[in-house]
């Protein structure tokens, strides 16, 4: 029989949760655009802004939701249409954050990956994210607003992979992205406090975006974000068993002694490349990956890992595996023998 299918790559994406399913499939019963002034139009507008309500409730947030298809928009759009230039950016950001960094100064980062909070203070718009998608590190970004708030700057957070599973920082603007935390893919949205700090740039959402609503995507998102996120109590139970499984074997924890969020975790197996792991570990049925899913398929070494001080060999050698909310221990067990297995077969060539 074939090997069930074990999926622990959930920070590239997470199944689409439940509740998510049936309220997309009700938004595609409004099929009529939210721009439109008839009355099958209004309605579909209703919806929508009930349902803008209903995600800032979910998240906590005090400020504006500007829909739009995912992160990676709604970063382009922080970025570009600020009133305050990019003036800095921590070097572990996403690459959907990079791209618009050319020339920008980039904060650096210790060997757990946190920036120092004291090279942060400057005006202008400071990009630093809630949540690495690699290690799974996270930024004390209390400390980092106020520093940055007292030089004159804004802060801008990517939460694309915090929202959902824990709290909002206080930043001036805010990404998130639906299809990490159990909604649909194509959608996301850019929280911003004061609408202030933007300029306009499109025909929807209140002038700071062009293009239809997509309706569906978002009914989808806050339903997925009111699901809640109990699940993050065995998440944490899972990943020290996962841990204590690796370090067991041989193997190294990125950042093991740092600030991390419990759903996502890099692990290096010493001598065997992560290209090898995930071949070998895919042929067992289980899906992980090496860094990001955006740049996971690039053959260079990840920055991320490179900022914290690791060198080419070593970041050659670590895969990353992430939880969901489906994730059980026997999904762990099952992950450690493979994952003894690999490393035994390291030491018999």
């Amino acid at each position: 029989m074939p090997l069930e299918r074990l999926y622990l790559d959930h920070a590239a994406t997470t199944p689409l949760h439940p509740a998510a399913l049936e309220a997309v499939q009700a938004g595609f019963g409004m099929w009529a655009n939210p721009s439109s002034p008839h009355n099958q139009g209004r309605a579909a507008r209703a919806a929508l802004e009930l349902a803008r309500v209903r995600i800032a409730g979910a998240l906590g947030w005090d400020g504006a939701v500007i829909f739009t298809s995912g992160a990676s928009e709604a970063l382009a759009l922080a970025i570009t249409h600020c009133v305050q230039p990019l003036v800095a950016v921590s070097a572990v950001e996403h690459d959907a954050v990079l791209r618009h960094a050319d020339g920008i100064d980039r904060i650096a980062v210790n060997a757990m990956g946190r920036v120092d909070v004291d090279a942060v203070a400057r005006g202008g718009l400071v990009a630093v994210q809630q949540v690495n998608s690699e290690t799974g590190v996270t930024q004390p970004l209390r400390r980092i607003g106020i520093a940055v708030h007292e030089a004159g700057g804004l802060l801008l957070a990517d939460c694309a992979q915090g929202a959902g599973k824990v709290g909002l920082p206080d930043a001036d603007l805010a990404v998130i992205a639906a299809h990490k935390f159990g909604g649909p893919v194509g959608i996301g949205a850019l929280l911003v406090r004061d609408l202030k700090m933007l300029r306009p740039g499109g025909g929807q959402e209140r002038g700071y975006r062009a293009g239809t609503e997509n309706l569906p995507g978002v009914l989808g998102m806050a339903a997925a974000l009111e699901a809640g996120n109990i699940w993050m109590e065995s998440a944490s139970r899972l990943r020290l068993l996962l841990e204590q499984g690796i370090t067991e074997a041989g193997g190294e924890v990125v950042a093991g002694g740092g600030e991390r969020i419990a759903t996502i975790g890099s692990y290096r197996m010493p001598g065997v490349s992560s290209a090898v792991q995930l071949i070998r570990f895919d042929g067992e049925g289980i899906a992980v990956s090496a860094g990001s899913a955006c740049s996971s398929g690039s053959l260079r070494p990840s920055h991320v890992l490179k900022a914290m001080g690791m060198d080419d060999k070593a970041a050659s050698e670590v895969i990353r595996v992430s939880i969901g909310r489906e994730t059980s221990e026997a999904d762990v067990r099952r992950f450690i023998a493979v994952w003894r297995e690999i490393a035994a077969a390291r030491t018999m060539t």
